[in-house]
């Protein structure tokens, strides 16, 4: 054997009880679980006495936004500390393949407050154009953790349509077809959307659903981020089951929450409309963070007519005194479709972010605050910020409802998933503290889930959902994607105030059988491999 963990407490991912066992490990897999009282105890190689820990099967983010990230940053202690040991990238229907190196401009320019990497950014050498080269950089540099990949809709649609808010012809969806059937032959293991960002939200039903046509056929799933979280929220639920039915096509609703005062205490109508949906057949699954606040960028609230043409369409616009009033009225009075139907409340919006260290000055403040210190409106205050930092600014959107968080991960079909956003000064505390935050708060303080049950939702349902056979279980033959935890004092370090702070009771994590995470200290290994669709699986025509 290679590795031996002694007496340690195995909660397997099924969510049965956990139980004593010694665990050996060779060749990157589990060799062998020897149960207490059951024979001889394996022995060789390291032995690690972990008696007063847990062995659970490596963390899965559903949802992550590390896909610059794990380029620049090599130790990625974000996720690693964590015990992240798979990460879901190309989310939010916007990333960086495939493209062409119009769109790798415009897309750096949009997502800049997600990732970094605008322009003149030049800590990424982006070398790649394909979903297969991206996925083949990622393998060639060496990663920290596992990465799979998402299609992104938004940035096919800006191949292929542009960024005009229009009916896509029959040309160019059947050439969105095949950039997304091309990402799924490359190993994309779904197709993502971001129907409140541009250019993606201009897609119609009807040009998702042939999209989705060709993920189902390469058994592959949708993870829409849907058209509202706030006053159409229900709505925009059931638009997205209804189309993937249609298409024959699996579902992962991404970051499934009930923001905004009109969604207060609704969660249950929600958790009604998905097991309806389950109960006819369904294939459907979900994932949320355990945070009450959302994450996004600032330039994502306004309406979407104000994004047609693209970052400098915008910033045209909002130079434009005349057209930047139509903005206002949109965000304050109607309610714009960027902001989920809600009229805005700037008391509810903090920057967590800029682009340009100049303006950093802003970072942790509300805008409505920023607004009484300076004397003026609080749309001139964001209009400011966001012509000067040329779209930059990432925000926290303090909207959420802490009784729609807690019934929502009790669901049979949730999942765990960060949406942590790693870049700015003050990022949402969910990027450094999602997974000890379930596991110290929501399940050993509050007992809003089990042990084994939590573990269950953070790893074998997203396997399971991503249709891995040999991961989120701690089964003999699975690989050794590991964590070895406290659940006596597992629990996040991050806050608000401190957003960067790392875990504590995480001190071993294993990916391929190897030390990541090592008496609480990164290691140098670099472990991490693409998790790629196999080709074999294709199940349509």
């Amino acid at each position: 054997m290679d590795t031996v963990l002694r007496d340690v407490r195995v909660v397997d991912g099924t969510g049965a009880p956990s139980y004593r066992a010694d665990v050996a490990l060779k060749d990157g897999r589990i060799a062998e679980i020897r149960g207490e009282g059951h024979g001889r105890r394996p022995g060789g190689g390291r032995v690690l006495d972990a008696h007063g820990l847990a062995l659970s099967p490596g963390f899965i983010d559903m949802h992550a936004h590390s896909d610059l990230a794990l380029l620049r940053d090599p130790a990625h202690e974000a996720k690693t500390a964590q015990g992240v040991t798979l990460e879901v990238l190309g989310q939010d229907g916007l990333s960086y393949a495939p493209v062409d190196d119009r769109t790798l401009a415009e897309v750096r320019a949009q997502i800049t407050g997600w990732n970094g990497g605008g322009p003149g950014d030049t800590s990424v050498d982006f070398d790649w154009r394909t979903v297969g080269g991206y996925l083949d950089r990622l393998d060639r540099q060496g990663i920290a953790v596992n990465a799979a990949y998402l299609v992104p809709q938004g940035t096919v649609r800006m191949l292929a349509v542009g960024w005009e808010d229009r009916k896509a012809t029959e040309a160019e969806v059947e050439r969105m077809k095949r950039l997304v059937a091309e990402g799924l032959e490359q190993g994309a293991v779904g197709l993502s959307s971001g129907l409140t960002y541009t250019p993606g939200m201009y897609a119609s039903d009807a040009e998702l659903t042939e999209l989705c046509r060709v993920v189902a056929a390469y058994d592959g799933y949708y993870c829409p981020h849907h058209r509202s979280y706030g006053a159409g929220a229900l709505d925009a639920y059931a638009e997205m089951i209804a189309l993937t039915r249609e298409a024959g096509c699996a579902l992962h609703l991404a970051h499934a929450t009930m923001n905004f005062g009109v969604n207060e205490g609704r969660a249950p109508e929600l958790l009604a409309l998905l097991d309806a949906a389950l109960a006819d057949g369904a294939d459907l699954s979900l994932d949320t963070y355990p945070y009450t606040p959302g994450c996004t960028t600032l330039v994502a609230m306004l309406p979407s007519w104000a994004g047609e043409g693209g970052p400098e369409a915008v910033l045209a616009r909002l130079r434009d005194d005349a057209t930047a009033e139509r903005i206002r009225h949109a965000m304050e009075t109607e309610g714009a479709d960027g902001c989920h139907g809600v009229p805005i409340d700037w008391a509810a919006i903090e920057i967590s972010g800029v682009a340009d260290p100049a303006l950093t000055g802003y970072v942790g403040r509300t805008v409505a605050a920023l607004a009484r210190a300076r004397g003026e409106r609080p749309w001139a205050v964001a209009r400011g910020l966001l012509i000067a930092d040329r779209l930059g600014p990432t925000i926290l959107q303090h909207v959420g409802h802490e009784e729609n968080v807690r019934a929502i991960m009790r669901h049979r079909a949730h999942t765990g998933g960060s949406d942590g956003i790693l870049h700015g000064a003050k990022p949402h505390p969910r990027a450094y503290g999602t997974f000890p935050h379930y596991l110290g708060h929501y399940a050993r303080e509050l007992g809003v889930l089990s042990l084994e049950e939590c573990v269950a939702h953070l790893t074998s349902r997203p396997a399971a959902r991503l249709r891995l056979p040999d991961r989120g279980l701690v089964r003999e033959g699975y690989r050794a994607d590991l964590v070895l935890f406290d659940p006596a004092t597992v629990a996040a370090g991050a806050t608000f105030e401190a957003p960067r702070t790392l875990p504590t009771g995480i001190p071993y994590v294993l990916i391929a059988g190897r030390f990541v995470m090592e008496d609480g200290r990164r290691t140098d290994v670099l472990a991490g491999r693409t998790v790629r669709r196999s080709p074999g699986r294709r199940s349509g025509p």
